[in-house]
């Protein structure tokens, strides 16, 4: 389907854009302390959760901010300290779901090491998610339904894949890992997929804590003869939606926020390399 056919403008697509954005950008939950690891600020910390790490060596509390730092630990090294607070926090019944997986801590630009992927909202640490805008080549839009199970936004549209990206991973290796378990796709059929690229950092209080994180899409045009196939069980269904159609369920908010941002980007830079043919 053509651009020119569609029922938005780049006008429209702008403004949604900006409605959404102000929906991402929200401060910190209310008397909220900024955290710093081995002094660098690296996160965001509320009453409750501090409550469950207070005792911890290696935590020291002062009234504008939350300080760890493995040296006043009786055991040294940061993934260690990292460990034992996840640890407390899901003692303690702060962490929603415990995902037995690892992701990477960055505090001012630097990696500092790695901690339980169900710890970094309770702390408001940085992490960063890969999507993939997937087209046919008639010009719809490949989207997949979350599954009902999923702990955040379960049963909402999405982009066809996406996922946080790893500890010690890169993220080009976790848009191709993503896209293999939710879309069941090769790394050959996304061989000619876009760059990634940063659509926003978001910032949110959701009910497990405070989201921190870079949001990344690339976008790829899929061969006619592809068919999306889920292979971890976290997709309910698979459409392949016209532009009038993705354009109304947008708007009536049937996607992920994340998603919902990924999409106008793709959209305004596909009308805006349109337009740039017609001149």
């Amino acid at each position: 389907m053509s651009l020119d056919s569609a029922v938005f403008t780049l006008d429209d697509i702008l403004a949604r854009n900006a409605r959404l954005v102000r929906r991402a950008q929200q401060l910190p939950p209310p008397g909220a302390r900024p955290v710093t690891l081995c002094s660098r600020v690296a996160g965001w910390i509320s009453g409750p959760v501090l409550t469950a790490i207070a005792d911890h060596p290696a935590v020291h509390i002062e009234p504008e901010a939350v300080h760890v730092n493995p040296g006043m630990a009786a055991r040294s090294g940061l993934d260690t300290v990292l460990r034992e607070l996840a640890e407390a926090l899901q003692k303690a019944g702060r962490i929603r779901h415990w995902r037995n997986e690892q992701l990477d801590v960055v505090a001012e630009g630097r990696l500092l090491g790695c901690i339980e992927r169900g710890a970094v909202r309770p702390l408001g640490l940085l992490t960063h998610a890969i999507h993939l805008n997937a087209w046919a080549p008639d010009g719809r839009l490949w989207v997949a339904r979350r599954a009902l199970n999923k702990s955040t936004d379960p049963g909402l549209w999405d982009t066809l894949s996406g996922g946080l990206v790893s500890a010690g991973e890169d993220p080009e290796a976790a848009l191709l890992r993503e896209s293999y378990e939710e879309a069941g796709l090769a790394a050959v059929e996304l061989s000619g997929h876009q760059a990634l690229r940063t659509v926003l950092r978001m910032h949110r209080r959701l009910p497990d804590g405070y989201q921190v994180e870079n949001v990344s899409v690339s976008d790829c045009v899929l061969d006619a003869a592809v068919a999306p196939t889920n292979l971890d069980g976290e997709v309910l269904e698979f459409r392949c939606l016209a532009l009038p159609d993705l354009w109304s369920m947008l708007t009536q908010g049937a996607f992920t926020l994340e998603a919902d941002l990924c999409i106008l980007d793709s959209l305004r830079r596909r009308l805006e390399a349109s337009a740039a043919l017609d001149l």
